[in-house]
């Protein structure tokens, strides 16, 4: 009897062995969509369909931001981690798996506390349960951002390998979630409304692809120019969007010629040497930067603002997402805020929960009295 591993390589053959074109297109999407729901059911299968591949270790979020250190062992993940938070958190070994927990340590930078995490380092077949692999997923599947920590010398094998287990698990690394609303009927077959031009799928891959997934009636709206990927995303629901970036350790064991070359082949990331603290206050930076957070001062009602000490939180949140951060009864006792700043049409703007904030805005929440 064949696993659900043994289906998926076969349809991955199929795919392989068909040359996609308009003809082909459809089936293409269905043998897709069939590998899709094929992994979704060998996890559940693996990990158990109670905690999924989003089980993992039981690290509290802390600080304004979370950041995770994703590599294979040795690559230098334990040692960078005491960089960033100025002290020995992690322990460090000449030797692989010295982390076998999840380790979360705080960096303290520019006005804002970021709890960095360092994850045991991440083995070839992860996904699939190995080498505590869906424990050090699932923690990366809920942090903020995740730094790809690459050794200089072993950069191609190691980045696809990485990348090939965060796939699996439905993070998507420095994407935007395809802008698709899918609502089921009871009759009247698969209506498609698109906003945008689609170069990269057909309305007849659609259809094929929904009936994959039993959906014969259901009101499609497509907001851009979608791939069939991302249909199945949208689909599976899922998927995880974080932001990332590649970390280079070892760059100071590299000629001046060879680094700069390495480094313009992935513009995307940014050469450190944990061992030797090289870039690491630029890398610190980058961190911030990504994370694009931004200072809220608050205002007491009848009070003064507090400027020393702003709530740090991620650009474009809203008032409901502050009640959140402050308090867990302050959304369900909110009655209005008043706002000044940039977000504000005018000084002392009386706004609602859905109002998206911005840098330096001035808050005061009014609730209602018990």
């Amino acid at each position: 009897m064949s696993t659900y591993l043994d289906q998926i390589r076969e349809i991955e053959e199929q795919i392989r062995r068909t040359k996609i074109n308009k003809a082909t297109e459809g089936h293409v999407g269905r043998l897709k969509a069939k590998i899709a729901r094929l992994k979704r059911q060998e996890q559940e299968r693996t990990f158990g369909s109670s905690g999924g591949a989003g089980e993992g270790y039981d690290v509290k979020k802390a600080g304004d931001s979370s950041v995770a250190l994703i590599g294979l062992p040795s690559v230098g993940k334990s040692t960078l981690l005491n960089r960033l938070c100025g002290k020995k958190i992690s322990e460090v070994g000449a030797y692989a798996f010295t982390t076998l927990d999840a380790i979360p340590g705080a960096m303290t930078h520019a006005g804002t506390t970021i709890q960095i995490i360092d994850l045991p380092g991440i083995i070839s077949g992860a996904s699939k349960g190995k080498g505590r692999g869906k424990r050090v997923l699932g923690v990366a599947r809920g942090s903020d951002l995740i730094l790809i920590i690459l050794d200089a010398f072993d950069i191609i094998p190691h980045l696809n390998l990485i990348q090939n287990e965060l796939q699996h698990v439905g993070i998507r690394l420095n994407q935007k979630p395809p802008n698709i609303v899918i609502e089921k009927t009871h009759r009247g077959g698969i209506l498609i409304s698109t906003l945008k031009i689609l170069t990269n799928i057909t309305e007849k891959t659609i259809k094929a692809i929904m009936q994959e997934y039993r959906l014969m009636n259901a009101n499609i709206t497509i907001r851009n120019d979608i791939t069939m990927d991302q249909l199945i995303d949208a689909l599976e629901g899922n998927r995880v969007y974080i932001k990332s970036f590649l970390v280079i350790n070892k760059i100071d064991l590299i000629e001046k010629e060879e680094r700069e070359k390495l480094l313009a082949q992935y513009p995307n990331a940014i050469g450190i040497s944990a061992g030797t603290g090289l870039n690491i206050e630029t890398l610190k930076d980058r961190i911030v930067d990504h994370l694009k957070l931004i200072r809220i001062y608050l205002r007491p009602q009848g009070g003064e603002t507090d400027f020393d000490e702003p709530l740090i939180i991620r650009d474009g949140s809203d008032i409901g997402e502050v009640c959140d951060n402050l308090h867990k009864d302050f959304r369900k006792e909110f009655k209005f805020a008043r706002v000044w700043g940039n977000s504000a049409k005018h000084p002392g703007q009386r706004v609602s929960l859905n109002h998206v904030l911005k840098d330096e805005d001035i808050l005061t929440i009014i609730r209602y009295t018990r």
